[in-house]
């Protein structure tokens, strides 16, 4: 059973955290992790990312990034994470909760990234189990989406796994190492997040508090 809790990491910013890993918000001092774990995965990511910018992995172009990321949270528009392993502080990846709209959608777009290294041990699945909670008990969203090539199986299986739903197929949905390429559609409804096996076990560990 993971239990999961609202704590304040060394750089006082929140973080949600479980026995083994925990998500918080990226700070200026991870620059050199991030850079050094994304350069190492560069080829591993490049199929299903975007085409970097050129000064993507220079501190000037991550301190764009923050400043980015703060005023988009700030303004309830997105809410960016980086995933560390608790057993060593280790980074390992990265989530974001993008496009967040409020109204009669109540809803947003879960994107997400592993390092090469680290990749099919299991730490998207902790990353996605921790911030879904937050998504529907914090957030107060009614659905979440996702949308991956429908050749990366990796992640149609840890959608499916983590109680998305497949929803539709779109044609050249989004630009993709340069190309537009067809997308596979998913959404995790706040109902089927109440009804999970997996959820209601994480939720017997304890409640996630207020994480904004």
């Amino acid at each position: 059973m993971a239990l999961f809790k609202v704590s304040l990491a060394p750089e006082n910013e929140p973080r949600i955290e479980s026995s083994s890993h925990f998500l918080r918000y990226p700070v200026m001092a991870d620059f050199p992790e991030w850079a050094a774990l994304r350069e190492q995965s560069r080829a591993f990511l490049k199929p299903w990312e975007p085409v970097w910018p050129e000064d993507d992995l220079t501190k000037a172009g991550f301190r764009r990034r923050m400043r980015r990321y703060v005023k988009e949270r700030r303004e309830g528009r997105s809410y960016p994470f980086f995933l560390f392993e608790r057993r060593n502080n280790k980074m390992v990846g990265g989530l974001t909760l993008s496009n967040v709209r409020r109204g009669v959608s109540q809803c947003a777009t879960l994107g997400y990234w592993m390092g090469e290294p680290f990749a099919g041990a299991g730490h998207m699945s902790a990353a996605v189990s921790l911030v879904l909670p937050f998504c529907f008990n914090t957030l107060r969203l009614h659905r979440v989406e996702a949308a991956c090539i429908p050749s990366n199986q990796r992640s149609i299986q840890l959608l499916e796994k983590m109680g998305f739903r497949r929803e539709g197929y779109a044609k050249k949905y989004l630009l993709i190492d340069g190309v537009w390429q067809d997308h596979l559609l998913f959404a995790c409804l706040q109902e089927d997040f109440a009804s999970a096996n997996w959820a209601r076990s994480m939720r017997a560990g304890g409640n996630l508090k207020e994480f904004l």
